[in-house]
């Protein structure tokens, strides 16, 4: 079952150079996932998937836009699983940041913010749900000048937040990306 997009994910995570010890520890690990799953991409990989995820930033560079999840109930980045439709980790990133942000000319820097590996209860083809790893490929997604968030039926709530006034139960996975995207835009 691998294919173009596992080939991607490898090739994009051999290259990226991580920015500190536990970074590269997680990217190592999700090589290691990689080679040992053909399946890794896909919701079908029950020990655990690859997914990617953009956070977006507005035009002026001081507000990102979460979007309050209706499954965890915390507001996050825009993300979510790969499809066969997508050409690219990063292609799966900014079709996840359209949908959900419902901005059409996102601007993705080209290579990763960081890797998060979380747990969630999934579902599979059939149903049945288990709890399993996702590995998140994160992401950062320039709005243009014009930019008009609309809400999708995947989200409860979407809204803009100050770089340093973000929900008081913001989780420590979206705080790392947004310090993170905000060194990488002030590089």
């Amino acid at each position: 079952m691998s294919g173009p997009l596992h080939a991607d994910a490898t090739s994009v995570l051999t290259v990226w150079q991580a920015p500190d010890e536990s970074q590269e520890s997680l990217r190592l690990d999700y090589l290691d996932h990689l080679d040992r799953h053909d399946d890794a991409m896909w919701r079908s990989c029950r020990g655990g998937h690859l997914t990617s995820s953009a956070l977006i930033i507005d035009p002026a560079g001081e507000r990102v836009l979460l979007t309050l999840h209706p499954t965890v109930g915390r507001w996050l980045q825009t993300g979510g699983h790969c499809e066969p439709a997508d050409a690219s980790l990063l292609a799966a990133a900014e079709r996840e940041a359209r949908e959900e942000g419902g901005i059409a000319d996102l601007r993705m820097l080209g290579e990763p913010v960081r890797l998060d590996r979380h747990q969630v209860t999934c579902r599979a083809a059939d149903g049945t749900r288990t709890a399993l790893d996702h590995l998140d490929v994160q992401w950062c997604a320039l709005a243009p000048a014009d930019a008009e968030p609309i809400r999708s039926a995947e989200s409860l709530d979407l809204r803009w937040w100050p770089w340093d006034s973000l929900p008081k139960d913001t989780d420590a996975s979206v705080r790392a990306l947004v310090a993170a995207s905000r060194l990488r835009l002030l590089a």
